[in-house]
C-alpha cells in the first residue's frame, strides 16, 4: 500500500489502461460550496467483482454517477474499457449497465413490457430481446409478474426488474449502486446468484454499499471512499490488512471512533430507572 495517498499501487491494471474496467483520473464535483468528490484517482480491473465502501455522503453515489456517464464531473476523466465516457458516450455507455440509487422505472408498463422497450431501445433485434427477457425473468423469478405493472411491483421486484433491464444488452461492466438495500433476503439471494454468475464469465460487477459483512462476503477488490476522496484501494485482503474483518479496517480508514460522543447521552434510559 503507498503510503502517501492511501492507495495499492497499479496491482492489477498497466501504466495505458490495459485490463482495467474502469479508470477514473482527477475526479472532481462540487455542489455550491460543498465539495462531494475532491479529486479521485480510481483503476478497477476487470473481470472483477468490485466493492465501493464509504459512510453516508462518502461521495459514492456522485462517483459512480461521473463514473457512467449521468454526472458530468466539473474536473477528471473517466474511461470504461479503454473509452472516453465524455469523448465518446455512446460507445462507451454501450458497455456499461447501471442499476442507479432511487431508480426510476415506466410505472405503468408492465415489467416485461419494460424489458422489451428497453431492449429495443438498445437496438437488440425483437427475437433476441425476447429471448432474453424470457431468460431474464425466469432466473429473477419475476416470471409470475412479468404481466403486471411495475407500479404494483415490491422494492424486491423493482430492483431485480432494474437489474434484468441493466443486464438486458450483456454489457462489459455493471454499475450499481446500494442494489441490495431494501430487498428481503430472498431476492438478495437471488440478485447474488445472478451477480457471481456474470462475474464468473469474465465481466466486471462494480457495486456500492455501506455494509462491510456484504462487500467482504461477494468482493474480491475493494476502494474504500471517505469525505470524496479513496482513502485506500486494491485486493481485499490487502486494504483489510492484519484488520480481523473489513469492518474494523474501514473504521480505521475513515478516522471512526467507536461510542464517539456516547457520553454527552447520560440522559438516555435514565427515565426507565423509575418505572
Amino acid at each position: 500500500m503507498d503510503s502517501a495517498n492511501g492507495t495499492t499501487a497499479g496491482g492489477d491494471g498497466t501504466a495505458d489502461g490495459a485490463g482495467l474496467a474502469v479508470r477514473a483520473r482527477g475526479l472532481v464535483k462540487r455542489f455550491g460550496d460543498r465539495t462531494a468528490v475532491a479529486g479521485i484517482d480510481l483503476e478497477l480491473p476487470a473481470g472483477r467483482f468490485v466493492g465501493l465502501v464509504g459512510p453516508n455522503g462518502a461521495g459514492k453515489t456522485t462517483t459512480l454517477s461521473m463514473v457512467t456517464g449521468l454526472l458530468r464531473p466539473d474536473a477528471g476523466t473517466v474511461e470504461i474499457a479503454g473509452l472516453d465516457v465524455w469523448a465518446d458516450p455512446a460507445a462507451a455507455k454501450a458497455r456499461i449497465g447501471v442499476l442507479p440509487e432511487g431508480l426510476r422505472l415506466f410505472e405503468r408498463l408492465t415489467g416485461r413490457e419494460t424489458l422489451t422497450y428497453l431492449g429495443r431501445l438498445r437496438g437488440l433485434p425483437a427475437g433476441e430481446v425476447e429471448r432474453r427477457a424470457d431468460q431474464l425473468l425466469d432466473v429473477l423469478a419475476l416470471s409470475p409478474a412479468q404481466n403486471r405493472l411495475i407500479a404494483d411491483y415490491s422494492t424486491g421486484m423493482r430492483k431485480k426488474i432494474g437489474l434484468a433491464a441493466a443486464l438486458l444488452h450483456d454489457p462489459e461492466v455493471l454499475v450499481l449502486d446500494e442494489p441490495f438495500e431494501g430487498v428481503d433476503p430472498v431476492s438478495a439471494q437471488t440478485i447474488r446468484g445472478v451477480l457471481e454468475r456474470y462475474t464468473g464469465a469474465g465481466a466486471t460487477v462494480v457495486f456500492s454499499s455501506h455494509v462491510m459483512e456484504l462487500v467482504e462476503s461477494l468482493c474480491d477488490w475493494v476502494a474504500v471512499l471517505a469525505a470524496g476522496r479513496i482513502r485506500a484501494h486494491g485486493p481485499l485482503a490487502e486494504v483489510r490488512g492484519g484488520a480481523e474483518s473489513l469492518q474494523s479496517a474501514f473504521l480505521d480508514l475513515v478516522g471512526a471512533r467507536s461510542g464517539a460522543g456516547a457520553d454527552a447521552l447520560d440522559w438516555l434510559g435514565a427515565g426507565t430507572a423509575g418505572r
